[in-house]
């Protein structure tokens, strides 16, 4: 990655009158870690960084922000909003101007070719955590850890995120502005995890997920971080008529987690942050990609690749044949 393009780029875009900030990352405060950063000037550009280690998904910030009704006496701030995407980034970019969720007017596009990020829990599992600031950076097919001066080569499939084994979308299918040259991409890697469990028998299967759902603690940690939940009243979240219960149980887990996982069925775009942020460590990308390979090989669609295109819920047609139903 190119930083000093990145930051030249987002100095030109912030200067513009018609934007309001850049969303992009920054190093976090310690360790492994990386934080969003809301950039308004071209001062704050010199922040900006681009590296395995911006697993992140952005785009739910577009849609977290200035939601209305405002504070009395407040006007919405019209003015666009930049947003630095990877390439499943940017298919939650498209799947939100399909539902018009945003409009493409309202967005600035800052491409970053991915060549895949690290598992940050894998990181520490091999390499231990730690408190000093690190740097992790794309070294030929693998990857480069530096800390304390030391540097220390990492191979690719030691510490990749699972979605960028499996990812089929590793450039931008959207971007005003492309940082970089495009990457060679890479074949997707078998979804063994998928796999496994079809080839289980359904009490197999229930089995499997009984045990899962039993960990859900219910914080909506998935919910919150995912770029197309995007409701500002949740369905799930109502008491009249209750949808779903409050209590913490596996009935009521069960309910919500399936419930969100239909929600989501060809719109998920697979950026896996759902199960990043779980808190119990319940395998939700699993579920989702049942979902979405269902929908890829039945229907032949995948959301967030063509702004152009209807969603796929809206495809329901009436005189569809029902012999199935019993």
């Amino acid at each position: 990655m190119d930083l000093e393009q990145l930051r030249k780029t987002a100095a030109e875009v912030v200067a513009r009158d018609d934007v309001k900030y850049l969303i992009g990352w920054k190093k976090g405060s310690y360790g492994y870690r990386v934080a969003p950063v809301f950039v308004e000037d071209a001062a704050g550009v010199a922040e900006l960084i681009f590296s395995p280690l911006c697993t992140a998904n952005l785009t739910t910030y577009l849609t977290l922000v200035e939601k209305t009704p405002l504070p009395r006496g407040q006007e919405a701030d019209k003015r666009k909003v930049a947003l630095m995407v990877k390439g499943c980034d940017s298919r939650a970019v498209v799947q939100l101007l399909v539902e018009k969720g945003i409009h493409r007017e309202e967005v600035i596009v800052i491409g970053c070719p991915c060549p895949g990020v690290v598992d940050q829990s894998l990181l520490v599992e091999k390499y231990g955590d730690t408190e000093e600031p690190v740097e992790v950076k794309w070294n030929g097919d693998g990857f480069m850890l530096v800390r304390g001066g030391e540097e220390i080569k990492i191979p690719r499939d030691e510490v990749l995120a699972e979605k960028c084994r499996l990812c089929r979308y590793p450039n931008p299918v959207i971007s005003d502005h492309l940082i970089g040259a495009e990457v060679e991409k890479w074949s997707p890697a078998e979804d063994s995890g998928v796999s496994e469990l079809d080839a289980k028998d359904v009490d197999g299967r229930w089995e499997y997920w009984e045990e899962q759902f039993n960990k859900c603690i219910r914080c909506y940690s998935c919910r919150n971080v995912c770029p197309l939940c995007y409701c500002q009243d949740c369905i799930l979240d109502r008491l009249n008529p209750t949808w779903i219960n409050r209590a913490v149980n596996f009935s009521e887990n069960t309910a919500f987690n399936i419930s969100r996982a239909f929600h989501l069925a060809g719109r998920c775009i697979e950026c896996g942050e759902c199960e990043r942020v779980c808190p119990a460590n319940i395998p939700l990308g699993k579920i989702n990609r049942k979902m979405a390979r269902e929908v890829r090989e039945k229907y032949g669609f995948e959301p967030g690749l063509d702004p152009e295109a209807e969603p796929f819920q809206a495809s329901f047609k009436p005189d569809d044949p029902e012999d199935f139903i019993l």
